[in-house]
């Protein structure tokens, strides 16, 4: 049962609706347990690149009561090879579940595309607060540093599940992730870059030549954010749910940070990187990101320098700066209308000037 409003679930936009009733439709002859109407689709804005939308569903004729189901999609328009894959966000869920409390319920997989034009999944809506750029509700500095701890507890908890426990072995390459990674990424912006980005030449060669050794393979999220995680109701410093597992894969926990690092705006950043935070990781109480990585090292035993950090947080920082322009690209080149992608293009400048500053420095010792 769910109340009347969910917060961040707006009108669907034009571009990105779909067929309610084809969908009402498959979920009656493919799903056990719901067997009624859907009464209500709104779309959570939040997201920038899969697609995310609420769905009301009646599941009695004369009690009025309703079940709140998540449903994902990709979005329209050209998209990276491999990526936004809805049957393998969803298996990854579904094999967590045993061995990770901390994922929705999967409800099910549509591989069709004549349904509504794409694959699509979906899952139980997970009830509590979802912070975004700002927390949403009032927490005094003790309960924000807890809350910071509790959902950093999280990722080291992540790291520790054993994929062949959850059936996800198979979900990595093997050894030589992090040299993928960059080999992988910087394909990515070559093939993505518009005429107004920097052109990262020197940042991505830098990587290639400075490059570590994977130092373990766990499971990683990759996407691994505040506003990704779903915060208990009654108790808003502990995370009950990760959210958005479509990056997961088997690879090094220090990508996994540097991922973390990257979107952790602190209090102290300039202007311009203010602009772009997405989470309240500028409230009192909450780490640095200096202090993130100290937090992490300390609860996992991993030792690491300064200058092994730099290349972690400058990928981080690239990597963030790919994800945004492979977004911008399709604004660039009319394959969506959404205002928000608008200034993407902005962001890749002030990450590369992050980057090149943390690489001087590494540089100098």
């Amino acid at each position: 049962m769910s109340g009347p409003g969910v917060a961040g679930a707006q009108e669907v936009r034009e571009e990105d609706a779909f067929d309610v009733g084809a969908v009402e439709t498959w979920l009656q002859h493919h799903v056990d347990g719901v067997p009624g109407r859907i009464t209500e689709v709104r779309q959570f804005s939040g997201g920038a690149s899969n697609l995310t939308y609420l769905l009301r569903v009646s599941t009695g004729a004369t009690t009025g009561e309703t079940r709140d189901l998540i449903l994902r999609r990709p979005p329209a328009g050209t998209k990276a090879k491999g990526a936004h894959d809805m049957g393998r966000e969803h298996k990854i869920q579904a094999a967590l579940a045993p061995v990770f409390p901390y994922v929705a319920t999967m409800v099910g997989y549509c591989d069709d595309p004549s349904v509504i034009g794409s694959e699509f999944y979906v899952m139980d809506r997970v009830a509590g607060h979802i912070p975004r750029r700002d927390l949403g509700i009032d927490l005094s500095t003790d309960q924000v540093r807890q809350l910071c701890t509790n959902v950093l507890d999280l990722l080291v908890d992540l790291h520790s599940v054993d994929p062949t426990e959850a059936g996800l072995a198979s979900l990595g390459k093997g050894e030589g992730y992090v040299a993928r990674q960059v080999g992988g990424w910087s394909a990515r912006f070559r093939k993505s870059r518009t005429w107004n980005v920097p052109s990262w030449e020197r940042t991505m060669r830098w990587l290639d030549e400075n490059q570590p050794a994977d130092r373990r393979t766990c499971l990683i999220h990759n996407d691994f954010r505040l506003d990704n995680v779903v915060l208990d109701a009654d108790d808003p410093t502990k995370p009950v749910a990760l959210l958005d597992w479509e990056m997961a894969t088997l690879g090094d926990p220090l990508m996994d940070l540097g991922a973390v690092s990257s979107y952790w705006v602190q209090a102290d950043d300039d202007r311009m990187y203010q602009l772009f935070r997405m989470q309240p990781t500028d409230l009192p109480g909450m780490l640095t990101r200096r202090e993130v990585v100290d937090y992490y090292c300390a609860r996992t035993g991993i030792e690491l320098t300064d200058r092994e950090w730099a290349f972690y947080e400058a990928f981080g920082l690239f990597r963030l700066a790919v994800i945004l322009q492979q977004i911008y690209y399709r604004y660039h080149h009319k394959q969506t209308t959404n205002p928000r992608f608008k200034k993407f293009w902005i962001a890749s400048w002030v990450l590369h000037r992050r980057a090149r500053a943390i690489i001087r420095k590494a540089e100098r010792g």
